[in-house]
């Protein structure tokens, strides 16, 4: 493929995506990343999530040396700034050549009149970038996140909310679930060594594998053959907790992407498992993961308002539900999070999570698990959420999971552990 790209462009336009449409990385970088060559792929992503992890760092330095924020058409230029300066202070590419790419970033984004601004603002970063970092180290902007969202972390977390913080802006650790119907954990950690992928098992979560550096899948052993799945160990601990058996009637709700869903086929085989998510798009994952793990399940899309439409009067011996959440839990994976959500977000969240949770209780048979679950660390969609609904349903039982004054287990994100997840297990009486 020729490389007749600007990279530094297609960064800048995919963070005004984020910034000024608000959609996900997730969503953009797929399609963009077909344009490009491979060995760029990485580099993409890299700018681009990198970017929106310090991004309140990046827009104070710009403050500092511009008179004037570049607004309208000329905002992509801004974001192109953000990119430069990126570069210069977290990655190895050689200053020269972040600084040629990134002013002729400017022509690609037809304002080749804008280079000569672009190349000044950089220049002057470089120089005073030692000088403007320990400025910035003593402001607000130093924490990486929005103020609201830093307000409601102080006020949940008083005493741990720094590590909080600072462990939502490290990159994340890399986890794998070794597929027990193939391996055990140990058998699997031995074919790692063997390749020379240095691995640590997780103290608590059986499947669960955390490698000292990252690498690619096709590096595993045997991840075509479905030995292994990338996935965080905190998501991991759903299916220890709901402990599903051969037999059982199984369904898990808000599937997308399947990392659960295949999870609760590899402790469970002969499980009938029905996977039903709101977006048809998603959806395709999950067949996806199913297809290279082998395994078959119900994929349905549907509204967890609503089953009656997608499962009728069935009943269900185990139900997980991973509800639709602020996702705060999973930010140093997704860091256009704290740029996508707003305040307001979180009562609404909380009142669709009541909904769902309220309309699949009576799927649930008498003696029936359900294991509510979300990548959160906020109050208001966890352990306050089950409280409110152990209070609306007299037939539902906590079983203990954490503390005993709080339903629920909250997982806070750590530099060597997991994400930020909440799980709560419940029984109908």
């Amino acid at each position: 493929m020729k490389n007749n790209y600007n990279l530094r462009s297609i960064a800048a336009q995919a963070i005004g995506q984020v910034l000024d449409q608000g959609q996900s990385l997730s969503t953009i970088l797929p399609s963009l990343q077909k344009n490009i060559s491979d060995k760029d792929r990485a580099l993409l992503q890299e700018l681009c999530f990198g970017a929106l992890r310090v991004l309140p760092q990046l827009e104070w330095c710009i403050q500092q040396l511009m008179a004037k924020p570049m607004v309208g058409k000329q905002r992509t230029l801004h974001y192109l700034l953000m990119v430069g300066m990126y570069q210069l202070l977290y990655t190895r590419i050689p200053a020269h050549a972040a600084l040629a790419e990134t002013v002729n970033g400017a022509v690609a984004l037809k304002r080749p009149q804008l280079k000569g601004l672009i190349n000044g603002v950089l220049r002057q970063f470089q120089r005073q970038q030692d000088q403007l970092l320990q400025r910035a180290a003593n402001n607000d902007s130093r924490y990486l996140h929005p103020s609201w969202l830093l307000k409601r972390i102080q006020q949940a977390y008083p005493e741990q909310w720094e590590h909080i913080v600072e462990a939502n802006n490290q990159k994340p650790p890399m986890w794998l679930r070794v597929n027990r119907l193939h391996h055990t954990r140990d058998e699997y950690l031995k074919l790692m060594e063997q390749a020379g992928i240095a691995a640590a098992p997780h103290a608590e979560y059986r499947d669960a594998l955390r490698l000292l550096s990252p690498c690619t899948v096709n590096e595993l052993p045997g991840f075509a053959e479905g030995w292994v799945t990338v996935q965080d160990a905190s998501a991991q601990g759903c299916v220890d907790l709901l402990d599903p058996q051969d037999g059982e009637q199984i369904l898990d709700l808000c599937a997308a992407p399947g990392g659960k869903t295949t999870h609760i086929l590899e402790a469970a085989p002969k499980a009938h498992v029905m996977a039903v998510d709101i977006d048809e798009q998603r959806l395709s994952r999950v067949n996806e993961n199913l297809q290279r793990l082998r395994f078959s399940a119900e994929v349905k899309q549907g509204d967890g308002r609503t089953p009656q439409q997608w499962c009728g009067d069935k009943q269900f011996d185990r139900i997980l539900l991973d509800a639709p959440c602020s996702a705060t839990g999973v930010i140093r994976r997704h860091p256009d999070i704290k740029w996508l959500r707003r305040d307001r977000d979180i009562a609404e969240l909380a009142s669709l999570q009541a909904e769902i949770m309220d309309a699949i209780w009576p799927h649930l048979k008498p003696g029936g698990v359900m294991v509510y679950a979300t990548c959160s660390i906020l109050p208001q969609e966890n352990n306050e959420q089950v409280l409110a609904f152990l209070q609306r349903h007299a037939d539902a039982q906590r079983v203990e999971t954490g503390k005993q004054h709080q339903p629920g287990r909250q997982n806070l994100p750590h530099p060597e552990d997991g994400d930020g997840f909440f799980y709560a297990k419940l029984i109908k009486l």
